[in-house]
This record gives structure tokens, sequence and C-alpha cells, in this order.
């Protein structure tokens, strides 16, 4: 089927103002409440350095139904400008409690918070992912992803397993999110033994970017290891909750940012040798995988699906005229929709970037993003209804 390619003006407006700045963070989120007048962010009194230890960032919920009035809940130290501090709604209840991750007492923990009263509970671990139900999380060594990939861990704490570049005590643990409990399910050693490749040896490892898919079955994540003299390599891996049935769904060097589109497939920017760099989609626990937006999605972006399946959203780096372009692809229709570009200056790069990470809401109607392209770190949302219909 031929691509179709089409610009559509969709109404934007900035839902957060100065003189302080906010995000949100990532894009695998919802931001809004169940009920599509709350959405949380992050404010802080900078943008344009890392955080570090002690930078405190302002955790919050944006009033849309009231002139979008800023309101703040309570604070963390323990985030990053890519991925704020984990920062959701918890999916057992998505009208009045949230979950984030803090500091407290030289270690990173998570807090569930009841925006309407105050009331809170602390958990022992920080999370990554939550699942869909929202009883239990996968996590890892925040400390570790710092040290390795500095603009998605934390500063603070120390990893304890810093000399060892492939502990077998460290990797991914699941948390009751109920009682607190965690245990080590997937080892950084083990991961290793499966389809090790010499480029491995003597290499240091870590693990990166947790999803459970639609129905809690199952969870993928990044393996990642660099040489002492420079490179390094990314695996997709796929596991049950519990670390068990571990399958590498990629393994040929490259595998960036990713969505399940149901409980069995991923869509992943990815290599595959033969082929090149393309947005894949993979099944689960086999070797199939198909070119998704051949010629139509040539870059790399931050991808997922619409609550519905049928749209996908994404975003670019900036290109030679430093603009990142929001776009919508429908894969029955091989239909590509740019929704926008926003400029990007070049003082914003590596891990103080701001990427769009585009979000959709609950009812798959709206969008937001984080921007600077009106000179100032805000949160965006972008009314899609009339062009997913």
């Amino acid at each position: 089927m031929q691509a179709v390619s089409e610009k559509v003006h969709a109404p934007v407006r900035a839902v957060t103002t100065g003189p302080q700045f906010h995000f949100f963070g990532y894009y695998d989120k919802f931001p809004w409440d169940f009920s599509g007048r709350n959405l949380l962010g992050l404010e802080t009194t900078f943008m344009d350095r890392p955080p570090g230890p002690d930078a405190v960032a302002v955790v919050g919920m944006i009033d849309l139904e009231e002139d979008n009035r800023w309101q703040p809940l309570t604070k963390t130290r323990a985030w990053n400008w890519q991925q704020g501090a984990m920062l959701r709604w918890l999916p057992t209840a998505p009208d009045r409690l949230i979950i984030y991750n803090d500091c407290l007492k030289g270690r990173f923990i998570s807090v569930i918070l009841d925006v309407h009263t105050g009331e809170r509970r602390t958990l022992s671990m920080p999370v990554y992912a939550v699942s869909r139900d929202g009883k239990s999380a996968v996590t890892l060594n925040f400390a570790r992803v710092h040290r390795t990939r500095p603009g998605y861990g934390y500063p603070g704490p120390a990893d304890p397993y810093e000399e060892q570049r492939c502990p077998d005590e460290d990797g991914i643990y699941r948390m009751d999110l109920t009682t607190g409990a965690h245990w080590l399910i997937v080892s950084m050693a083990q991961v290793v033994d499966i389809r090790h490749d010499p480029s491995m040896d003597g290499a240091e490892h870590w693990f990166n970017h947790l999803l459970f898919n639609t129905d809690d079955s199952r969870f993928l994540f990044l393996h990642r290891w660099r040489r002492p003299e420079g490179g390094w390599w990314t695996r997709l891996f796929t596991a049950n909750p519990d670390g068990s049935e571990l399958f590498c769904v990629a393994d040929h060097e490259m595998v960036s940012h990713f969505d399940w589109r149901n409980p069995n497939q991923i869509l992943a920017w990815a290599r595959q040798r033969g082929i090149g760099d393309r947005y894949f989609l993979f099944t689960d626990r086999t070797d199939e995988h198909e070119v998704i937006g051949e010629d139509v999605l040539t870059c790399d972006g931050h991808c997922s699906y619409s609550p519905d399946g049928r749209w996908i959203l994404t975003d670019t780096y900036p290109d030679g005229e430093r603009m990142r372009t929001l776009l919508l692809y429908h894969p029955e229709e091989n239909r590509r929709v740019k929704l926008g570009r926003f400029h990007s200056s070049e003082l914003f790069e590596g891990e103080i970037r701001c990427d769009l990470h585009p979000r959709w809401s609950r009812d798959g109607r709206q969008v937001c993003f984080d921007s600077i392209h009106e000179g100032a770190r805000q949160i965006y949302v972008m009314d899609v209804a009339k062009i997913v219909g």
C-alpha cells in the first residue's frame, strides 16, 4: 500500500508557565488521572544542568478545568530530565493515588501518595515499571544506571556493585506494591550467559527500560554493555513477571525505544542484519518480525500505541534546523500525519536535552509532551480527536 503523508494543524496549548520550569518525563505512562481533569508533572527552578544529589523537584498536578492551575503535592530528590521521578497514577486508584521515586536517608525508595488526603506510604525500593493492575513493579539499580548511562539514573547513593562488571547479585527486582517485599528475579550474570557474544567479555553490563505488556503476563527490558575501549551494544529481552522464561527478542547490536502492541507483539526501533535500522514489530518467544512504516517512519523516536491500538504516536530527534517533529502513524492505512515541528536549542544536548516524549490521554483524544520551543521547559497538550476519529 502506498504511503500517505499529510500535515494537520492540531490545536496545541501550554498547560504550564513560568517563572518555574515544568516537565513530566518518559513516554510510556498516562499523566492524566482517570477523570482526565488532572495532569501530573514536575516543577524545577532550573533547566540547564543535570540535577545533583540535593536537587529538588516539586511533584504536582495541573487542573485542566481550572485554568491549568498548578497544585504542588510533594517533593522528590530522585529524578532526571529524561524520565522524571517515574511519576504516574497508580492503576489501583488512578483518581487519587500516585507513585513516584525519592531518596531517603541515603537510599532510593518509592512513595505512594493520596493526592487528596496527603496520606503516604513508603516502599523500600524505587520503581521502574508498574504492572497494569498496579499490584507489583519491576525495578533495578538506579545508581548503576546513573553511572553507566547518565541521565537515566539518579545521583546520590553509590552503586554497591560498581567494582563488578557483571554482578550475579544485581539486576532486575520484583516488588510487591502492597507489602513492599522485593527480590532479585533476573541477574546480569544470568543474562550474559544467554547467546553470549565475545564483545561481552570484559565489558560493563547494565539493564534499562523495563515495561510490562498489556496483560501483565510478560515484561521486557534492555541489556546493555560497554567495553573499556569504547562502543556499546543493546539487546532486547522478555520474561515472565517472576523472571522465568527469559527470551532474547532482538540481539543485532542495537535496540532503542519500544512499546507493546498486545501481550505478544513489541514495536521497537532496532537493527536487523541485512535490513538495517527500522521500526520492527517483533513477536515474543519467536523469531518473527516485520518492518513497520517502511520509508515513512525513517528514524528513531519515542513510540507508543493509542489506547485502542490503531495509531502509533512518536517523535524525532532534532533535524538540521534543530526541529523535532511530532507525528502519528496509522499502520493499516500506511498513513503518516505530521502534527507539528518544535525547535530545540543546541544548548540542550546530552542528558539535559528536552525530548518531546509524547504521551496519550486515557481516551486517546489528546497527547501531551515536554518542549522548550518557547524558550523554557514546559508541558503542552494537543487535541488529536479529529485526526484519530
